[in-house]
């Protein structure tokens, strides 16, 4: 599959990505866990998570189905996968595996329960092509479920409160999603992706973490985000480090925060999830139950097993239903 330039990661390939990586499980994990429950994800299941990163939504989807599930994370950074194993290996999660590449491209069975995401589709140039590629590795019936950020609500916020340090990081942050062509909008855009993928019409909510304490991790995931994106800040001529200032930027949006007497606000992230489209051959045979099949030798109809075939052909199947190889499996996917 060719695939076009997609929108700059602008956070970068480094080691404070990762450590910003790990800050924003602080302050989104409890809502992600929630979400992927509220999807359905349960003991036994095996998991595509596509974008996986440093591991953290891989983890929970792991403690979600158990150890007789299974969960496989795809990403395309090399780096990035090593310390998700290493974490992987440390936490003792054996059915935690992650393999590197392009979820657009990459060689993975198509046998999984579910496919999961967080805050990738936005860094595809196509969302609904890149969601599609995502469901064909998932059995028909199965669990698609992902989560995008809606930048637009978190600068209305910003905007509409009296905290001027952080209203000019959030404007940054725009500018920044703008040069790097990255949407601002893919949270809410996620109905008609799930639309254009073939899937029906998502369940969605969303959530936005806000924290006023010293102790909430939104201060130092800020701190750690500007700190990621900090080249490329630079390198478009949106601020430099020293208007920055990130040695002393956590301590200043709190002062800002105790000052205003209002919350700082983290990003908004939007979640959808479906079930993938079952055949109606497939929902013929779960109305009716089993079929016993009883082969006939010498009669001069079609036997049971070319009926069978023909039902399924006029759904757009052309498995056999008790064949071999590629036919049986297309069989067993109906």
């Amino acid at each position: 599959m060719a695939i076009e330039s997609d929108p700059i990661y602008i956070q970068g390939r480094s080691e404070s990505e990762t450590q910003r990586l790990i800050l924003q499980a602080l302050i989104y994990d409890a809502n992600t866990r929630r979400f992927l429950q509220d999807a359905g994800l349960t003991t036994g299941m095996k998991v595509l998570d596509v974008g996986s990163g440093a591991r953290d939504v891989a983890f929970l989807a792991a403690r979600l189905v158990g150890p007789t599930g299974s969960v496989v994370g795809v990403d395309q950074n090399s780096e990035v996968l090593e310390t998700a194993r290493e974490r992987a290996r440390a936490a003792r999660l054996a059915h935690v595996t992650f393999v590197e590449g392009d979820i657009r491209a990459a060689d993975l069975p198509n046998d999984f329960d579910a496919a999961i995401g967080r805050l990738v589709l936005m860094y595809t140039t196509d969302p609904a092509q890149a969601l599609k590629a995502a469901v064909n590795h998932v059995q028909p019936g199965g669990i698609v479920a992902f989560q995008e950020v809606e930048v637009p609500l978190l600068l209305q916020y910003a905007e509409s409160v009296q905290m001027p340090v952080f209203r000019e990081i959030v404007r940054c942050l725009v500018e920044l999603f703008r040069h790097g062509g990255v949407p601002l909008s893919t949270g809410f855009g996620l109905h008609q992706v799930f639309l254009a993928a073939g899937l029906p019409a998502p369940t969605m909510s969303t959530y936005s973490p806000m924290g006023g304490p010293p102790e909430w991790p939104g201060y130092r995931g800020m701190v750690e985000t500007m700190r990621s994106v900090l080249p490329l800040l630079e390198h478009f001529e949106i601020t430099t480090a020293e208007k920055l200032d990130l040695d002393t930027l956590a301590d200043g949006l709190l002062a800002e925060v105790e000052s205003a007497g209002t919350p700082m606000a983290g990003a908004t992230h939007v979640g959808a999830w479906a079930r993938g489209r079952v055949s109606r051959c497939r929902e013929r045979r779960q109305r009716q139950g089993p079929v016993a099949i009883t082969p006939t030798i010498g009669t001069n109809g079609p036997t049971p097993c070319v009926i069978i075939r023909a039902l399924c052909r006029a759904d757009g199947h052309t498995g056999h239903p008790h064949g071999s190889g590629a036919e049986s499996d297309s069989a067993a996917r109906l």
